[in-house]
């Protein structure tokens, strides 16, 4: 067991930069989850609109989503580092404002707030990804991802399971007052942290001073490079459906295990122990690079006939095993998709990739929540048939992927695999 495990403790051990990196995202991911459910309450508090609770996720997502581009052009462009440090330190703030919401007229607050802090969480997810490969050797980037996968699900567990207990017991005031403080924290060790960063040239820079040019470059460098572009789309593919089944997982714990925050805080501990875990099974299920793409569509596969289950059931212990084991591929999706585009996207294009990647997922996301919420606004099907449908849309989606994608993926490995064998063959 110790000898699985030595690979992470040697590589948080040894490199320091690293280490601070991680460290900055333990920190304000806790936050991050601890933070939400307080965000949700607020709004059940003073609202009883489903719709207004899904309206909260699609303004995250969509606060992402349109600031994506530019997010990326500015990651390109400028210090990623400084970037990281002044986007902690503002997100800090506008999490301390959260407490200006204190009744149904103020709750509009909330949603401008939320966006903010979206907005500029777009700025330092890519940052954070682009400058994983930079502070790692090649031989240290999949466990860097692993072991940021497993942290963030633990931290999401942790976060989720004591934020759903300190909302019911302690407010949300205090919560948003600590959600902050990790925001400061955070900011704190990329401060100490060196990140290097392959600078855009001077000819290029002078080209791409105006950010539409830089943004449409980034576009074009992707329509142009599709060994790039598939894994670009897996989490998009993914969260297309699995969006609105996450989101769903808070009226299930409402309206059929009627168990408010503790059976959000259960379901969602559930969600971040299996992102944690699968991507280390997938690592040794799929051991070959080769075999990733191929198997994001197994995933979403896998993902959907586990979310059917979540969707026929009433019983808890059932639900957590199910949402774990979804969740297990989707983690196993995330990393593997994210790892080939740390080492396929040079690093002056890599913030930009990252940021469309974002666009990608929080625009499916977006519209998947959107959808879920307006059927059930509507009373148009069941929550739990409204998740069979999802989750049997995802399972369609995976086999999709495997005919189209799969397919031109093979193709471009066979025809790798002739290249260096004639180069070889011509030494």
């Amino acid at each position: 067991m110790f000898d699985k495990i030595r690979p992470y403790i040697d590589l948080v051990s040894h490199n320091q930069n690293y280490r601070r990196l991680w460290l900055s995202q333990i920190v304000s991911n806790f936050g991050d989850w601890f933070g939400i459910l307080a965000v949700y309450a607020l709004i059940t508090r003073y609202s009883d609109s489903e719709f207004l609770l899904g309206l909260i996720i699609i303004v995250k997502m969509m606060s992402l989503a349109s600031f994506s581009p530019f997010a990326g052009y500015i990651t390109d462009r400028f210090n990623r580092r400084r970037i990281m440090i002044a986007c902690d330190l503002l997100r800090a703030v506008i999490v301390a404002c959260l407490l200006l919401v204190v009744s149904y007229e103020t709750l509009w607050l909330a949603y401008v707030l939320t966006a903010l802090q979206m907005m500029l969480s777009a700025i330092f997810e890519p940052a954070k990804t682009s400058s994983i490969p930079n502070v790692t050797t090649k031989e240290e980037l999949v466990d860097a991802n692993v072991l940021s996968a497993a942290s963030w699900s633990i931290i999401f567990t942790i976060g989720m399971g004591l934020g759903g207990l300190a909302t019911a017991w302690l407010g949300t005031d205090l919560v948003f007052i600590i959600d902050s403080g990790t925001y400061v924290l955070s900011s704190w060790f990329i401060y100490r942290a060196v990140i290097p960063q392959d600078e855009m040239s001077d000819a290029e820079r002078k080209r791409t001073r105006n950010p539409l040019i830089g943004i449409k470059e980034g576009f074009r460098y992707l329509k142009d490079n599709h060994q790039v572009l598939r894994p670009t789309l897996a989490k998009g593919c993914f969260t297309m459906f699995l969006g609105a089944l996450t989101y769903m997982l808070i009226l299930v714990s409402e309206e059929v295990l009627m168990m408010g925050s503790i059976g959000i805080g259960s379901l969602y501990s559930a969600r971040g122990v299996g992102t944690g875990i699968g991507p280390v099974i997938g690592r040794r299920i799929f051991s070959d690079e080769q075999d990733w793409v191929r198997a994001m569509g197994y995933c979403m596969i896998f993902g959907g006939l586990m979310y059917m289950v979540v969707g026929l059931t009433t019983s808890l212990i059932v639900m957590l095993l199910f949402v774990f084991i979804a969740h297990a591929a989707s983690g196993a999706n995330w990393v593997m998709s994210t790892v080939l585009l740390q080492r396929r996207t040079p690093d002056t294009f890599r913030g930009r990739v990252f940021s469309t990647e974002w666009l990608l997922f929080t625009l499916a996301q977006s519209v998947s929540v959107m959808v879920s919420s307006w059927i059930l606004e509507n009373d148009w099907l069941t929550i739990q048939q409204t998740m069979i449908v999802f989750a049997l849309l995802l399972s369609i989606t995976g086999i999709i992927w495997h005919t189209t994608i799969t397919q031109e993926e093979q193709a471009f490995q066979k025809e790798r695999r002739e290249n260096l064998t004639a180069a070889h063959v011509a030494e």
